[in-house]
């Protein structure tokens, strides 16, 4: 059983001092109506569903126009000139939902980085004081990070230059 501050109930554990909030909760709260018409049509525009619909409507669109149900039926005459102008207008909307969305990903990245390197900070600072505690050198184990850091960039660096076969 656990205590509402999520320690045990008994008072035995550890109480956590402070919570890292998640991505998704600190994101979820600044969207609003226009952002999920935006991600939907983002979401619909992407999709193979899109791709029928279109195939479907330009079909049949092209034999609409090109006479297959009678000439009273042509509205759009070759070259197609309403038809070329709406699907315009739609690439014109359908970009500028994409950057939209684009632009509310690239604010997820930046919370998602300032929670990371929160996370990286607390990490540092726990270790650091658990090795003074352990009655480790710091200095000495930064020198030995640093090498082993040094050595993986080489060898990352290396195995980036070689041909691949």
């Amino acid at each position: 059983m656990t205590s509402p501050r999520g320690g045990s109930a008994g008072g035995r554990g550890p109480h956590p001092v402070a919570r890292l909030p998640h991505e998704q909760e600190l994101f979820a709260r600044g969207r609003g109506v226009q952002d999920h018409i935006a991600d939907a049509i983002t979401a619909f525009a992407g999709s193979m569903v899109f791709v029928y619909v279109h195939i479907v409507w330009f079909t049949g669109w092209i034999l609409i126009n090109e006479g297959l149900f009678g000439q009273d039926a042509v509205f759009d005459p070759f070259p197609f000139g309403l038809l070329t102008m709406i699907v315009s207008l739609e690439a014109i909307f359908l970009s500028t939902f994409v950057m939209v969305s684009q632009n509310r990903q690239a604010a997820r990245d930046t919370v998602r980085a300032d929670l990371n390197f929160e996370a990286s900070v607390r990490s540092e600072v726990w270790s650091t004081n658990l090795g003074r505690a352990l009655g480790l050198d710091p200095e000495e184990i930064e020198r030995q990070t640093q090498e082993l850091i040094a050595t993986s960039r080489a060898k990352m660096n290396s195995e980036m230059r070689r041909p691949q076969a």
